[in-house]
């Protein structure tokens, strides 16, 4: 067999090899938690959350605030409300984190936004009973997520994003 062919057939198993290696490298999810913000006072305008309210806000704080926890979140986005941030804020305590404000009604945007910050890391999002199933449809890109009723306050999405492959989700209540 001539040398340049043995040179070129290396090359060629290299190359692959090397593509390989990059891809099982950047092949790690993004795992995205959205939940709607916990029980509101009843009342118009921008209400705090009710004593039920703060007793779920705790519960998550329960459940994804150890910093000290394997795979704890790195980063928690809320909408500009009282009530968004106050669910969030039992959460950001634990683990020392500050909120991201963003705008609630560009789910697009947030996705994008958390995909592209938080690749590979831990996120929660505090939304809205409308705007819950837009960011998960827009973080995963499904035709259809169930709705969250207006009296729904207890539903979670876990939405995993590969860098390579197709997003998916679970649905949970808590």
């Amino acid at each position: 067999m001539p040398i340049w062919l043995s040179v070129l057939a290396a090359l060629v198993v290299m190359s692959f090899l090397g593509f390989e290696i990059w891809v099982w490298a950047t092949a790690d999810s993004t795992t995205i938690i959205v939940v709607r913000h916990a029980e509101k006072e009843v009342g118009s305008g921008d209400p705090p959350l009710n004593s039920a309210g703060q007793a779920r806000a705790d519960l998550l704080a329960r459940m994804f605030g150890d910093v000290h926890a394997p795979g704890h979140i790195d980063a928690i986005y809320v909408s500009p409300t009282v009530r968004s941030q106050m669910t969030a804020a039992p959460v950001a305590a634990r683990l020392g984190l500050t909120p991201i404000v963003a705008p609630p009604h560009d789910a697009r945007s947030l996705a994008r936004r958390v995909l592209r910050e938080h690749s590979g890391g831990r996120v929660l999002v505090v939304g809205h009973s409308d705007t819950v199933s837009e960011i998960v449809k827009s973080l995963t890109g499904a035709k259809s997520v169930p709705p969250i009723g207006e009296a729904d306050y207890g539903t979670m999405y876990i939405v995993t994003a590969p860098r390579v492959g197709r997003a998916d989700f679970l649905r949970l209540n808590y």
